[in-house]
């Protein structure tokens, strides 16, 4: 299969060298003309490409020309830019694959789609994303967008927080004090877990529907990144208990219902 991944970046670099080796042939998309040698080094065709509101620079219909599917990994980038009109940039992308042909489009969204509250109520697939946050908005307003297209079937897959052997919050966490919402449960899924995850929906070519990726513990913020500092020789961070606790439990049985994933890498 030909895969063209655009947003080569922690979750796209390592996902492209693994579908590489099962067979596949990878395009892959950087905004950094240094990362061109890294893609090029590991066998991936590389392409530099931004993506804006205002357009897109870069040879976006070579990168997008005889691919069975586009996978879009490019996060918002509202918390450097609040005022980045992300939805306006995919609006350009989903522009550029109807001219394309391109029939199949997985995008990589968030769990940030649903809102935290006082309840922490436990979201499946089939609740209606609700998040309030500018995020959230534009990623709802981008999910609507691609779910309705008649050009292509497109696949979302909403991802917790993503960890890795390399990137773990607790580090920003670490020492800090005054931390809100100690008692909410943690939805966080591990680097591995979503490549398998993403490879699962490829094979099964589960391109017409919804998935949430979080892996199915969900200890509260407090005993997770205490425990998680202790275990780094961190200092522990410290908790703001006056005021309720708002969060919510993000359930993805459905990835291991329909796709067969056995998530693998604790939190």
């Amino acid at each position: 299969m030909k895969i063209s991944i655009l947003g080569c970046g922690w979750l796209g670099l390592p996902l492209a060298k693994e579908l590489q080796k099962q067979g596949h042939r990878i395009k892959g998309s950087t905004t950094s003309a240094e990362k061109l040698g890294i893609l090029s080094s590991e066998g991936i065709q590389p392409y530099q490409i931004s993506v804006s509101s205002e357009g897109i620079s870069g040879e976006i219909q070579e990168f997008l020309a005889e691919t069975n599917v586009l996978i879009i990994d490019i996060p918002p980038g509202l918390r450097r830019d609040p005022e980045q009109d992300f939805a306006g940039g995919i609006e350009k992308i989903v522009k550029e694959v109807e001219k394309s042909g391109l029939k199949k489009l997985l995008f990589v969204s968030s769990t940030t789609v649903y809102e935290d509250t006082a309840e922490i109520p436990t979201y499946t697939e089939e609740d209606a994303p609700n998040g309030t946050s500018e995020a959230a908005k534009q990623l709802i307003s981008v999910e609507k967008m691609l779910l309705q297209n008649v050009f292509f079937d497109a696949c979302i897959l909403r991802f917790g927080g993503l960890i890795g052997a390399d990137r773990h919050p607790v580090k920003y966490l670490s020492g800090r004090k005054n931390i809100s919402n100690p008692l909410a449960p943690v939805n966080l899924i591990h680097q591995q877990d979503c490549i398998n995850i993403i490879s699962a929906i490829l094979k099964k070519d589960a391109f017409n529907g919804i998935y949430n990726g979080v892996f199915p513990e969900h200890p509260t913020k407090k005993e997770y990144y205490s425990k998680a500092a202790i275990e780094r020789n961190l200092p522990v961070p410290e908790f703001d208990f006056d005021a309720p606790s708002q969060g919510k439990i993000i359930d993805a049985s459905k990835v291991e219902r329909e796709l067969g994933v056995k998530f693998q890498n604790k939190i």
